[in-house]
Parts: C-alpha cells; sequence; structure tokens
C-alpha cells in the first residue's frame, strides 16, 4: 500500500490537471493548540523553548493532522504554469517528496548540518520542495534573486563559503564561467530537463531517493535562511535568520491572529507574487501561510502581466493576495469589469509607499482595501494594516503584536507623536525572536545597528496621535523609490522640485500634484500637507 502510495505522488507531480475546484468552506477555524503556546511566549508567560524546526514542529503536524482527518483535504501547496499543467501537494505529499530531496543533500551531496546552499529558481515547485529539505537537514539557505549578475552570484558564493548551488539552465551557464574560482563551492545541480557537463540533475536524483528521512533536531536560534541585503550603501550584506526568527513568528491566540498581518485559515488560499530572492517571497508563500495551515498558491509567471494575474483571480479560489504596489498599479489600469473575483477577500501590499490614487481606485473598482506593510530582511514585517484597522492612505500601518516600534532621535530617545525621527525596534532588555541574528561575519555592521535599547532600522518616520506609523525617507545616501536606487541628490532634487510646483499654487493645489511629491519623496499626503501647512 505504501508503495502505491508512492507511486502515485510521483506520477502526479506534472500531470496536467482540470481547472479548480471549490476549496471546503468551513467558519473560522481556531489555530491548532499547538501554536496557543506563542502568545504566552510573546508575553513572557512561558519560556521561549530550546528546540523548534519549522519542518518537524509545524508541516509534520498538519500531515497528521491531514492522516487523522483533522484537516479538510484542501492542498497545501497549488502551483500552476498557466498552459494547463498544476501541481499539488498535500501536507503528507509534502513531507514525502521533502524527505526525498532531503536525502539527496545529505547522502550523495554530502552537505551536513551548518553548511550553506545557494538557490537560485524562478517560482517553481523545487524551490518550494529545497526550502523544506534544508529546514529537515539543517543546512543553511541562502536565496538568491532571479536578476542576479554572473558577478553578484561569485561574490556571494565566496563570501558565503556555501558548498552547493541549486539552480536551472539559466543561470547554470553563468556558473560555470567562474565555478573553478570559488574554493568552497562542490556541488552543482541543476533543475532542468536535460543535463550538463559538471552538473548533477536534481530531478532524476531526488526522485529515487528513500522517503525515510529523521529531521535533524534544531535549536531555535540555529541558523535557517541567509539572506544578502540590496547594498544600499557598501557591499550586500549577510541576513541570518533563525529557525524562530521567522518559522515561529506568528502568534498562535485567534485575537492575535485577527491582529497579524496575514489573517488566515486552513480554508484560506495566498497567492504571494514576489522574486523568490526575497524575504518576502519566505513570510508571504513558505512560512506564514503554512502556519496557518493555508494553501500556497503559484503561478509560474515567466512574465509578469496584469490580463494574467487578472485571469488567474478570477479562475482560483484565491483568497489572499500579497504584492508590490507596482503590480496594484498594474491591474488599476485595466477595465476590471469583466473579471470576477468571487473569492478574493484580503490584498497586501509592501516593499514601497503605496500610491493613494492607487488604493482609492483599486477599492472603487473592487471594493477592495490594500492593506500596507512594513519591514525589512533584518526585521520581517514590523508594522502592518491588520484586518478591520482603519486605513490611512500612505500610512504603514501600526506595530505586529511581536514588535514595540518607536520613533528616536540620535540618541536613542524616544519621541514624541507628530516628530520626525528613525524608526526602531525595541531590543532590551529582551531581543524580540523575530529579529534576524547578525549580519554574518560583519560585527561591526551588527553593532552599528544598535543605539541604545534599539535595532535601528536606518529609515525615517513619524508616528501620528492614532499611533499610526508613516515612512519619511532613508538615512542613507540611497533611496529605494519605485523599484530603483536614486542617490540622495536627486531625491533632494525632486523634493525642491515638487515643494516649489505645489508652493506656487498653495490656494488651489491639486492631489496630482501631491501624489507628484509623493512618488518622488515617499512622504505620505497626510505630513505634505503637514509640512507645507496645506489644508
Amino acid at each position: 500500500m505504501k508503495t502505491w502510495f508512492k507511486l502515485q505522488i510521483l506520477k502526479s507531480l506534472w500531470i496536467p490537471k482540470t481547472s479548480c475546484r471549490l476549496f471546503h468552506k468551513k467558519p473560522r477555524l481556531l489555530t491548532p493548540e499547538l501554536f496557543s503556546r506563542y502568545e504566552s511566549i510573546r508575553k513572557g508567560e512561558q519560556q521561549v523553548p530550546e528546540h523548534f524546526n519549522f519542518a518537524s514542529d509545524v508541516l509534520d503536524k498538519w500531515s497528521q493532522m491531514e492522516k487523522d482527518g483533522k484537516r479538510a483535504s484542501n492542498p497545501a501547496f497549488w502551483w500552476v504554469n498557466g498552459t494547463g499543467n498544476e501541481v499539488k501537494w498535500s501536507f503528507e505529499e509534502l513531507g514525502f517528496l521533502s524527505r526525498k530531496v532531503a536525502n539527496l543533500l545529505s547522502e550523495m551531496c554530502g552537505l551536513q548540518q551548518g553548511d550553506r546552499i545557494m538557490l537560485i529558481l524562478p517560482r517553481i515547485p523545487e524551490w518550494w520542495l529545497v526550502n523544506v529539505a534544508c529546514m529537515r537537514t539543517g543546512i543553511s539557505l541562502i536565496l538568491g534573486a532571479s536578476q542576479l549578475t554572473a558577478k553578484d552570484i561569485f561574490y556571494r558564493l565566496q563570501v558565503s563559503k556555501a558548498k552547493c548551488i541549486i539552480t536551472n539552465d539559466l543561470v547554470a551557464s553563468g556558473v560555470d564561467s567562474f565555478a573553478s574560482d570559488c574554493q568552497f563551492l562542490k556541488t552543482k545541480l541543476i533543475v532542468s530537463e536535460g543535463g550538463r557537463d559538471g552538473w548533477l540533475n536534481f530531478n532524476e536524483l531526488y526522485k529515487v531517493q528513500p522517503a525515510d528521512h529523521i529531521c535533524v533536531k534544531t535549536k531555535i536560534q540555529d541558523p535557517m535562511v541567509i539572506y544578502f541585503t540590496s547594498g544600499s550603501t557598501g557591499s550586500p550584506k549577510m541576513v541570518e535568520h533563525s529557525q524562530g526568527s521567522l518559522g515561529f513568528r506568528p502568534n498562535g491566540s485567534q485575537k492575535l491572529i485577527m491582529r497579524y498581518w496575514l489573517d488566515l485559515t486552513p480554508a484560506d488560499v495566498v497567492w504571494g507574487i514576489s522574486d523568490t530572492g526575497w524575504i518576502v517571497s519566505s513570510l508571504a508563500s513558505v512560512l506564514d501561510p503554512w502556519v496557518f495551515g493555508s494553501c500556497v498558491f503559484v503561478h509560474r509567471l515567466p512574465k509578469v502581466e496584469s490580463t494574467t494575474i487578472l485571469s488567474t483571480l478570477s479562475r482560483f479560489p484565491i483568497t489572499t493576495l500579497c504584492s508590490a504596489p507596482t503590480l496594484f498599479h498594474m491591474l488599476v489600469k485595466h477595465d476590471l469589469t469583466s473579471y470576477k473575483f468571487m473569492s478574493l477577500k484580503s490584498c497586501v501590499s509592501g516593499g514601497e509607499p503605496l500610491n493613494p490614487e492607487v488604493l482609492e481606485q483599486w477599492k472603487r473598482k473592487t471594493g477592495l482595501n490594500i492593506c500596507e506593510i512594513y519591514g525589512q530582511t533584518e526585521t520581517a514585517i514590523i508594522c502592518s494594516v491588520f484586518k478591520g484597522m482603519k486605513i490611512n492612505p500612505g500610512s504603514m500601518g501600526k506595530p505586529v503584536p511581536l514588535y514595540d516600534v518607536q520613533i528616536i532621535d540620535e540618541n536613542a530617545n524616544v519621541l514624541p507623536p507628530g516628530q520626525e525621527g528613525e524608526i526602531a525596534v525595541r531590543i532590551k532588555p529582551k531581543r524580540p525572536l523575530g529579529l534576524f541574528s547578525k549580519y554574518i561575519h560583519n560585527p561591526e555592521k551588527t553593532a552599528a545597528s544598535e543605539r541604545g535599547d534599539f535595532f535601528v532600522t536606518g529609515d525615517r518616520g513619524m508616528m501620528d496621535e492614532d499611533g499610526y506609523f508613516w515612512f519619511l525617507g532613508r538615512s542613507d545616501d540611497i533611496i529605494i523609490s519605485s523599484g530603483r536606487e536614486r542617490d540622495s541628490q536627486e531625491f533632494k532634487f525632486q523634493r525642491g522640485t515638487c515643494v516649489s510646483l505645489i508652493q506656487q499654487n498653495k490656494q488651489g493645489v491639486c492631489l496630482n500634484r501631491l501624489n507628484l511629491l509623493y512618488v518622488y519623496t515617499g512622504l505620505s499626503l497626510i505630513r505634505l500637507k503637514m509640512l507645507l501647512k496645506l489644508n
């Protein structure tokens, strides 16, 4: 019987399936008891456990609930490529396949707990299998963005001392151009239908591995994943997150779930559209949905096209959409009357400020709000517009339950509402579990990120009288705007130009002018009016 089950899983991996069925609709479910300890841990009423592993303590628990008939038969993972092929895995199937990949990494590749793997893949199922397999083996996963150049990849392999890289045909040729100079790189795995000299074929090898694998016992502070920062100043830094800082993040009581940035149940289907190299992809497409037993939905999206996204939202029972503001800006340009989002109930945006005009248009055309989130690679999500909260256009909401977020000055003094300063997270007397562990090989940078009792984000902002936080810009010399870097001189020039335009017509200033300044400076409309003394 077990052999038949295994064959059926392998047989179903890439078989085209018919259009989607509706998910089981049940009343809002309480999170399982195994997560109820999170609230008491946050309050200091219970100690953080010494050991934690997301694969064994979360995914395998959901798998057991499936076997016991305590979870509906909704998939844990649902992938489509837009041309008819689909992959659906239950938590049990996800566990079965990820154990095979774990055996490939540990047995065939000789990798051990504490070693590092670099993973550069597009939105394909193998990316998720490697994520879970690394959790099972205790191997630190280094995620790389799809737009990395050969020079970028070489730098990351060298500074991280990664022993293995897993990628596809598009990236492999670039790796071959410098692989002989990477003294730490021992194994190259390629996800491809064919072979390549000097590379092991990932798909061929993992499918023949045994599915019996004992998950390593990891401590909650053991490293799990490494992200490279964007390098806004200097070379990209390695940001290390532990098994607990991301995987143990969500709080368990129903009251806190309602206040968290993703309000999910096992009946939800979450579509996070983000490059697989960024932390948002880990949060919205792996960790947070699976903590709540939700389904992770993925579209291959070789090109991010508005019509494809709108059609997908109409065709599939997606309940939550998470993406950058630029995507929503693309979507509202279309006539949405021909699209019916029958299941969509929650939209989340982060990565850069959301233009209030886009927020208004999306609400008018779909009836749905867009909730903004704010965070960094080092912190994950620290502010959010929670479900049911009043939306102040331009605001990034209020702190999530895990964090005490404040606006501080250069001496680490907490500033009152309405005053501009640096956005910071309190780390003393007790450091929040959700923060990163350190900048690897860079103790100076780690120390410099702390000021008094706070971790300093490097972003400037303010808090209003109602406790809402507003992003004002970067403190360093680089400002990220609309997905690209602008130096401080360009920033100041654009700000000065726009302020001049508006001040010349103070009495009759129009929303378009304010939006223009908003786009260039990242300042909220409320903050702009305050600065310019406009009504």
